[in-house]
Formats: structure tokens, sequence, C-alpha cells
């Protein structure tokens, strides 16, 4: 649980991190995101020796203390430590999640901040692209949801998968690119004598 909390989170040189009033906010090339710490989570901006690609190398870190040993505060630890390592991932790299469409007819398109996609029901789908999250269209039946917020790219390509989940019958629908839809045996056709 609190293995994870202990190590320092490492900044990259594009990379700003401060912290105060609790607050810890990371900016840099792909955008700015702000996290609140728990109650009893300190962090604090130092220099330390980290050893990246089999060197050691002088790099600002974020730390994270706790208060107390408790089982809840070593849990809390562990996960503001993660959140702090996947903000600065993002800020610097960006996440993305690839998703395709598998349906005769099936589509995707962006009209100004919003992605249509045609799914098999009578009408369009349209659904609102929120403020950080780009989407990129590659063909009629890819795309990929990008932005620096872990959390915010995952919910949003699960909503849009929730338009139309893939059916374990044809596999048709919205799925992830690496996803693998179990499909299962239509009915068997039995002749009567």
């Amino acid at each position: 649980m609190s293995r994870i909390g202990k190590l320092p989170v490492p900044v990259p040189k594009d990379v700003t991190a401060s912290v105060s009033a609790d607050v810890l906010t990371v900016e840099g090339s792909k955008g700015k995101l702000t996290q609140e710490l728990p109650q009893g989570i300190t962090a604090k901006i130092e220099e330390q020796d980290v050893l990246v690609e089999q060197e050691t190398k002088r790099m600002t870190v974020v730390v994270f203390e706790r208060q107390d040993e408790s089982r809840r505060m070593k849990a809390l630890h562990g996960t503001i430590r993660a959140h702090a390592a996947n903000m600065v991932k993002g800020v610097a790299e960006g996440f993305e999640k690839k998703l395709q469409i598998v349906g005769v007819g099936y589509s995707a398109k962006i009209e100004g901040k919003t992605l249509e996609l045609n799914v098999g029901y009578a009408h369009p789908v349209r659904f609102e692209i929120p403020q950080g999250i780009e989407i990129d269209v590659a063909s009629a039946t890819q795309f990929t949801v990008k932005g620096a917020s872990k959390q915010l790219v995952g919910e949003v390509a699960a909503k849009i998968r929730a338009v139309q989940p893939p059916e374990p019958y044809k596999g048709k629908g919205i799925r992830y690119a690496e996803e693998t839809v179990r499909r299962k045996a239509g009915k068997a056709f039995v002749a009567t004598q």
C-alpha cells in the first residue's frame, strides 16, 4: 500500500510543479492539471538525485508524506502519488484511447466541437466533446480520444463506447481498439422429420 507512496515523482525539465494550500498544480506543453490533496497528506517540491535510464541525475521531484500509519492513510498515500505521476505524464506526453466502430453503415465524424456517430439508430448520435479533450478521426470507423487527464480520457472513451457497446452475436458496435469481444453462437437450425 505505502511502498508506492514513498517513491518520489520525477518532474521533467519542460514541466513545472507547485504546491499551494493543499493543491498540487502541474503545468506542461499538453495543458495544466490540478489535484487537491486529501487531509493528512502533504506534498513538497525538492531537488533529488534520481536514477533515470541507468544514470543518476539531479531532478526536481514531488515527495508525498502522510501524517500517521493508519491503513486508510497508507492507501491514500499511494493513490495520491499515482495520481501525481499520471498528471506529470499527462501534461508532458498526454494520454490516448483508440476506439473503432464495427458494423455495416456505422461511421463517425467530427463537426465543430461535436462527434457525430451513426451506429444503427434512426438518427445520428451527437456527443459534445468536453474541454481538455481532443478527438482525431483517422477514418470513418477509427478514432482516438486524446487529453492530458488520464481520468477524463478514460471517462470520455467509456461514454462514447456506451452509445452502442459491441453485441456478442455479430460484434457490431463501438469497441476499444485492443478489446476482444467474445462471440456467442446464434440459433442452430434443426430439421424435423
